[in-house]
């Protein structure tokens, strides 16, 4: 694992444009960084894959367990009354893209290590898709990339295809002013009209619900399948909530309800508690004693590193603000990041219906936040 400078290319924001990367900058300098890349060898990327799918089976037998606990679906936050329809999901297997991305810790040394599971509304798919391989095609195409995940994203809607009722899907965000969300989305839904799907689009707002109960768009059409990126979390904390649980069989949610139980960091302690000492885990708990003084401490359900509490020997290195403070905390065991001379990178490695699907990296302080840089990588060795 190397960093190296390299020369952005003279029109690298139109290029990126054309890519629909238009969040590229802001006023404190570039969120896409093409000033550097990583290099790994062929033996790393295939650790990051093997990595990755194994994790992957951890977090089915994980799912396993947790669907028959009560009590453990409400210490994961989940209201009463979706449990019975976490359990159906489960056990029914709704249609899913299951996608998500796994975000690793490595150092350049020893086996990655998980630090969390982003699968119920992950980013950074534009960017790792396809914005860092046309880069990659431009600067090096001699070299490969640690990159399927475009194909294998159509590979799975074409899998769905038949599955859904009309072959249609709605798709959903919220309409944020960085167009973040809206682009991610538009990318998602392009990719299912490559595989034959036929789609709509609807802002979460213009969402509702007709007499009998049953999920509507601003056309007052059924939704008969709907593709979010707006996290389960909130969904069923809204007054429509319990609607759109009860009426789940007359829409299906991709991804489905059942990924809160993935996609809520107390499985972290879980699956420690299930496969203790396991290469690419870190220790976790609820009980901060059982960690150590060597710590991260993150709330359930906080995103883009907000209320996050980094410790090494009791004292605090960093911490960050943010709007998640009520609820169960999750410690960490610290993992020893490396500043390859810019930042500490977090691999963020794609998955696909259990399959490695690619990479893309993040480089930040000891929290990655929002403001965290998309750096490009390459196969070389």
């Amino acid at each position: 694992m190397e960093r190296h400078s390299v020369a952005p290319r003279d029109d690298w924001q139109a290029a990126v444009e054309a890519q629909g990367l238009i969040w590229h900058s802001d006023a404190d300098g570039p969120y896409w960084d093409e000033s550097a890349y990583y290099a790994f060898t062929l033996a790393e990327i295939e650790r990051f894959e093997e990595a990755s799918e194994a994790v992957y089976q951890l977090f089915l037998e994980a799912g396993e367990w947790i669907v028959g606990h009560d009590d453990v679906l409400e210490q994961f936050g989940i209201p009463d009354y979706c449990h019975k329809a976490i359990r159906a999901a489960w056990k029914d297997e709704p249609p899913s893209l299951n996608y998500g991305r796994f975000d690793f810790g490595y150092n350049g040394e020893g086996d990655p290590k998980l630090f969390e599971f982003n699968c119920d509304t992950p980013t950074s798919m534009l960017e790792a898709a396809v914005v860092q391989w046309d880069w990659k095609e431009a600067l090096f195409p001699e070299l490969d990339q640690y990159n399927s995940l475009h194909e294998k994203l159509i590979g799975r809607w074409a899998a769905l295809r038949s599955h859904l009722p009309g072959r249609q899907v709605w798709f959903t965000h919220v309409a944020d002013a960085a167009h973040e969300d809206t682009i991610t989305t538009t990318y998602m839904r392009d990719l299912a009209s490559q595989a034959g799907l036929e789609t709509h689009a609807v802002v979460i707002d213009d969402i509702g619900l007709d007499a009998a109960g049953r999920i509507v768009d601003h056309e007052d059409q059924l939704i008969s399948a709907i593709f979010k990126l707006y996290p389960w979390e909130w969904i069923v904390r809204e007054s429509y909530g319990p609607d759109i649980v009860r009426h789940l069989p007359s829409t299906a949610w991709i991804e489905p309800i059942w990924k809160m139980l993935w996609s809520n960091k107390a499985i972290l302690q879980v699956l420690w508690a299930m496969f203790p000492g396991h290469p690419n885990l870190l220790a976790a708990s609820v009980v901060r004693d059982r960690i150590g003084d060597s710590y991260v401490a993150k709330p359930f359900l906080a995103r883009e590193g907000a209320n996050i509490e980094v410790v090494r020997h009791g004292e605090v290195l960093a911490r960050s603000s943010g709007e998640y403070r009520d609820g169960l905390t999750m410690y960490q065991e610290l993992y020893p990041m490396r500043d390859f001379g810019a930042g500490y990178p977090v691999l963020g490695c794609w998955v696909v219906d259990g399959a490695a699907a690619g990479m893309g990296i993040r480089e930040d302080g000891l929290i990655t936040g929002n403001r965290a840089r998309f750096v490009p990588h390459v196969i070389r060795g």
